[in-house]
């Protein structure tokens, strides 16, 4: 739509103009979507696919199948998530979704490992599954050119300190996941600068009474945002619920950690290495009873959160665009403010996605 325009809905009005949110402009056009809510474009820090795509697989086609997947129910900002794999094809890997970094189609990657717990690999290939050492982050931060963003790794092996601040001194983000630490190496994890909880409360030790591990203490730090996987299978929704009390609605941050079965049919998949199957829209190992990812999106997330956790629509909304848009430190996503990326998403009462914007332009409206 050319020139600048209004887009009106339920509780607020966005003047935009070219890509950008703007301010003060004489509007050409008025685009009024009734009874819809307007919030920012959801941010997904945590995505391996969709709608059949899948962004480890290091195939073009597969990966802008996965971004418009997403970005049509609302993720306008997405990290592509790569799980374990040898540092040679994870460095194809991360050459073949670069382009779509620099293009913007996607915000950056997260390297799910291969420097995780082989006691927590979940669905990661144990053996593929290694320490950090200098010779091979050097590479991939090499390799990336800029295009990682993210690094999970577990701060109980061998070098993970000295991983944690060489990563930080790059500006990459660091999150704890994958891991079988205790609350002593977590507290030095972030003390050396981890700031995120890759999907709590999965692929790490539960709390118990007398070993309480290191999710009592994540959750009540002021400088840690912590990853929820909002799908009901991940974490039960009374959990769910008790965990945004306790983290906070500017720390918990919804993610999907989607792969490419997500909006797809039953059936079987792949992850990586690993094949995997699809039943009731529940993602696990084959054969096996790990979960490997999920078919969530984000709408559905919210809607999750906001039916069954007692959690208004608007915080709901913004545990899935403001907060990881800062765990991550991303600019110009995550808020409709003045200077900001016009992506803009109307959800209706229910908590359904029917209007989407991408960057000053409409990709799906059923308003």
């Amino acid at each position: 739509m050319s020139g600048a325009w209004n887009l009106i809905g339920r509780n607020r009005t966005v003047t935009i103009a070219e890509t950008q949110i703007v301010g003060g402009a004489q509007v050409d056009h008025q685009v009024d979507v009734g009874q819809l809510d307007i919030f920012p474009g959801f941010v997904d820090q945590h995505c391996h696919g969709g709608g059949g795509g899948s962004f480890v697989s290091a195939d073009a086609d597969e990966i802008a199948t996965a971004v418009q997947f997403h970005r049509s129910r609302g993720a306008t900002t997405i990290i592509s998530s790569l799980v374990s794999d040898t540092i040679d094809n994870l460095s194809k890997q991360v050459r073949a979704l670069t382009p779509f970094v620099r293009s913007g189609d996607i915000a950056g990657i997260h390297l799910e490992g291969p420097w995780i717990s082989t006691m927590r690999a979940g669905a990661h290939d144990r053996a593929v599954l290694t320490p950090p050492n200098m010779a091979d982050l050097e590479h991939m931060v090499e390799v990336g050119e800029g295009a990682i963003r993210m690094v999970t790794l577990a701060p109980e092996l061998p070098g993970a300190m000295e991983a944690i601040d060489y990563l930080v001194s790059q500006g990459l983000v660091v999150a704890i996941g994958h891991t079988d630490c205790d609350s002593e190496q977590a507290r030095q994890a972030v003390a050396h600068g981890a700031s995120v909880v890759t999907h709590a409360f999965n692929a790490m030790p539960s709390i118990h009474h007398r070993e309480p591990g290191p999710l009592p203490w994540l959750l009540s730090a002021s400088d840690v945002f912590v990853e929820l996987i909002a799908d009901g299978v991940h974490v039960h929704p009374e959990i769910l619920e008790w965990a945004i009390a306790t983290v906070g609605s500017r720390r918990a941050v919804l993610v999907t950690d989607a792969m490419a079965a997500a909006g797809c049919l039953d059936g079987d998949y792949v992850l990586g290495s690993q094949p995997v199957h699809v039943a009731d829209g529940s993602a696990r190992v084959a054969g096996g009873q790990a979960l490997a990812g999920s078919t969530l999106t984000m709408d559905a997330a919210v809607r999750l959160v906001n039916r069954q956790c007692g959690v208004s629509l608007s915080t709901a909304a913004g545990l899935g665009t403001s907060n990881p848009a800062r765990a991550l430190k991303l600019d110009g996503v995550g808020a409709l403010e003045v200077g900001m990326t016009a992506n803009v998403i109307g959800m209706n009462k229910a908590g359904e996605v029917e209007l989407v914007v991408y960057q000053g332009e409409i990709l799906r409206s059923s308003a």
